[in-house]
């Protein structure tokens, strides 16, 4: 069983694997900004819970930042509110039941990192902050639910008229090899950058008229691979992504302290990151794993203190393969 962005179990078998949903590449693209509630609900330590029932019950929310001079100092939720309520203390101020130890998340981090806290810490909000530390939104899966729904009513027609205007580039080019080179350059610890590069490859590859499952399995591959730049390698790194009209290839190469067991690391869960990356929400150990399940092919070569070169195939099919693909998998079968 493996745990989907949706917070939910699914069984993974030779049809799924691979296949990566829309909803899925947007967790990926959309920042938390974009889907957040910006105009929050606060409350102050000193506010009585009785005051806080009022609130919940007016604004019909379950859960508010407590912020003191303009810093966030904590969050109070409705089962603090019924701890209160059953001790009959509705008169005690905020302090005496808020949680001060506060998981948050930035509203330039991707959805998806919003995602894994969830998963991870089963709350039922975060607050998020700015790039100065200050409390800018709040986020709950039902915003997160909300945000892809608008995503995915608004992105189709802009993506078509895009795609058309760029979908026939190699048709008309007569050479014995055609391809389109996109590289980046990865800037260690800059986490407000990560995700730009495979943004970029996927939008091109979309543009490129290429399917977009094909585009998808891309651009997560990219960005699991762009994060790992981001958070291990010493100078950062470069992203190479080729594309020829029946293959993708994509390299990536870092100078960061390399990998002692390529194996272990494969194993999901697996992570050398730092307890300060970890806290940001990164680090979870699943990038190379979700890389795998990505692309048709894909090597590691690294060693202690020698960096890492991990190199990734992906194998294009013309669309009368898919559709044969389609129909095998359509096909019921007798086991």
């Amino acid at each position: 069983m493996q745990r989907s962005n949706g917070c939910e179990e699914r069984t993974i078998n030779d049809n799924s694997a691979g296949r990566i949903t829309r909803v899925e590449e947007l967790a990926y693209e959309l920042q938390i900004s974009e889907v957040m509630t910006g105009d929050v609900e606060v409350v102050t330590p000193d506010l009585p819970m009785a005051r806080v029932l009022e609130l919940f019950r007016q604004a019909r929310i379950s859960g508010a930042p407590v912020v003191a001079d303009d810093n966030l100092v904590g969050i109070v939720s409705i089962e603090d509110l019924i701890r209160s309520l059953t001790q009959g203390d509705l008169e005690a101020p905020v302090r005496d039941y808020m949680t001060t130890e506060l998981i948050t998340t930035r509203a330039t981090d991707p959805v998806v990192e919003a995602l894994k806290l969830f998963d991870r810490t089963q709350v039922g909000r975060l607050p998020v902050l700015d790039q100065n530390g200050k409390l800018t939104g709040i986020i709950t899966k039902g915003d997160i639910n909300h945000g892809l729904l608008k995503e995915l009513q608004q992105d189709y027609q802009a993506e078509e008229i895009k795609r058309y205007r760029a979908s026939h580039l190699f048709e008309d080019i007569a050479s014995d090899r055609t391809s389109l080179i996109l590289r980046y350059t990865i800037e260690p610890r800059n986490f407000t950058q990560g995700g730009m590069a495979s943004s970029s490859i996927k939008r091109v590859l979309l543009r490129l008229g290429a399917n977009p499952q094909i585009a998808r399995r891309c651009g997560i591959a990219i960005y699991e691979a762009e994060m790992n730049l981001v958070i291990h390698a010493t100078n950062g790194g470069v992203i190479q992504a080729e594309i020829e009209p029946h293959l993708i290839s994509m390299e990536v190469i870092d100078d960061g302290p390399g990998i002692e067991d390529t194996e272990l690391a494969m194993k999901p869960g697996y992570s050398t990151a730092s307890e300060e990356v970890r806290e940001m929400g990164f680090g979870a150990g699943m990038g190379l794993a979700n890389i795998q399940r990505c692309v048709d092919e894909m090597s590691i070569k690294s060693a202690p203190n020698n960096g890492t070169r991990l190199e990734m195939k992906i194998f294009l099919q013309t669309d009368h393969q898919l559709e044969e693909e389609r129909l095998r998998n359509d096909t019921p079968r007798d086991y």
